[in-house]
């Protein structure tokens, strides 16, 4: 999916049309990434309670906990500061990609924005919405639209959570200074499909896309 940047035909502002097929194919990742991660959000609060899991593999957990701050359960500043701040980072965001789609940009580089922005939405509508549309899911399982109200107000509902990926586990060495004899997990933090889109679409970026975004950047 991905192409580097010699695949970039032009970089001029003034490219004299917007290619179709690339418009539907930003349309058709945002459609389909942001039905899956709400699909899978949505199964999992009317399916598990809070702290449930299902191993689905040694390596490969459904774990399902929410967190109320950024990716990977991240929790910086305030709640509702960090959704008002993610809303305004997504209009950004919206009005750049707009700006792209009328440049001659080649669809790797196209999609790796997509996925950031289609990933941000996802966990925007959890921020907003899941508080309102749904009851807690301590020792329960969430009900959709319950008749006494979610569980909190808008912009503070907490973002749902369930990839779990414990890749290593194991004790580390006793001689090992402060942390010796500690469990250790690797890879620890637990996330959904719109944090793994995020970090797609990142690295991506770094990966086949540094001049072009440079070039972007500069203008």
């Amino acid at each position: 999916m991905f192409m580097s940047d010699t695949d970039i035909v032009d970089l001029n502002e003034n490219a004299p049309s917007v290619n179709k097929n690339k418009v539907w194919g930003v349309i058709a990742i945002i459609f389909l990434l942001l039905f899956l991660d709400q699909a899978s959000k949505i199964w999992i609060k009317t399916h598990m309670p809070l702290h449930d899991s299902y191993q689905i593999f040694s390596w490969f957990h459904i774990y399902f906990t929410e967190n109320p701050g950024m990716a990977f359960g991240l929790e910086i500043i305030d709640k509702k500061i960090l959704s008002i701040i993610r809303i305004i980072a997504v209009i950004v965001l919206a009005y750049y990609l707009f700006k792209l789609l009328k440049q001659n940009y080649s669809f790797g580089f196209l999609a790796c924005i997509v996925l950031i922005f289609v990933g941000a939405v996802g966990n925007i509508v959890d921020c907003v919405f899941y508080g309102l549309i749904f009851d807690h899911s301590y020792g329960q399982v969430a009900t959709f639209l319950p008749e006494g109200g979610g569980y909190a107000t808008v912009l503070h509902g907490k973002v749902v959570d369930m990839l779990y990926f414990p890749l290593i586990e194991t004790t580390l060495p006793t001689w090992l200074p402060i942390w010796g004899g500690n469990d250790f997990i690797f890879f620890r933090p637990i996330f959904n499909l719109a944090d793994s889109a995020i970090c797609v679409g990142v690295f991506s970026l770094f990966l086949f896309y540094r001049k072009t975004l440079s070039k972007v950047m500069s203008k």
